[in-house]
């Protein structure tokens, strides 16, 4: 038997809640909304890890959400299958009661999941709903958006920062290498100049040698 539980009354407004389900067995919400509201829903389903000896969420808990205008012949406006955390959002075109309905299914192959009855039965369920107008949900979100465009923009800025002093420290080294090869090249050539020196010297004083020997020699 499906659960017809009523919805806090909710105006641009979020709340959270967790109960438990039966494995299999749909539960279900009341709630009477105007028209143009927007309701954005976050949830999460845990089961019991024998294991681990606490809910835990896997890949093969999924969750098979439903919304129907009551007032419309029960016409279904959300029919679709998410993963043991995931969102739904849904706009209220008429004013009216609608029906949220939450069916939960695993193949753990854990036979507890299906009763709330048995020890660490059943799923665990969390829901964060958040309805109200539309522009109200927007603007909130477009200040998210804002937020998150600001700190890029101040990311961006630090990035540009870090690459003009890499440039700057670039253009450091290529300048002192530029300076040490110029002074390199200095010391090279005055050695050169001192060696040229030297040798010159050196014949000289051969040569002179040479001629005073000789006339040493001649006397």
């Amino acid at each position: 038997m499906r659960a017809l539980l009523p919805f806090l009354a909710l105006s641009s407004v979020a709340q959270a809640l967790y109960f438990y389900i039966d494995g299999q067995t749909p539960k279900c919400f009341i709630e009477d909304l105007p028209k143009d509201t927007l309701v954005v829903g976050h949830y999460t389903a845990e089961e019991f890890d024998d294991h681990r000896q606490a809910w835990w969420q896997h890949e093969g808990l999924h969750v098979y959400i439903s919304v129907d205008e009551i007032f419309d012949n029960d016409h279904r406006v959300v029919s679709q299958t998410g993963g043991s955390s995931s969102k739904f959002t849904f706009t209220a075109a008429d004013a009216g009661e609608h029906r949220v309905c939450f069916t939960p299914t695993s193949n753990s192959g854990r036979g507890n999941w299906l009763s709330t009855s048995a020890p660490n039965g059943g799923i665990r369920f969390t829901l964060d709903l958040a309805t109200g107008e539309s522009s109200a949900i927007e603007r909130n979100d477009k200040d998210k958006l804002e937020d998150i465009a600001t700190r890029v923009k101040d990311l961006n800025a630090r990035l540009n920062d870090i690459r003009r002093e890499q440039v700057f420290q670039r253009e450091r080294e290529a300048e002192f290498r530029d300076q040490s090869e110029s002074t390199n090249g200095r010391v090279i050539r005055w050695i050169l100049i001192q060696l040229t020196i030297m040798g010159a010297t050196c014949v000289w004083q051969l040569s002179h040698l040479r001629s005073f020997f000789i006339k040493q020699k001649l006397t």
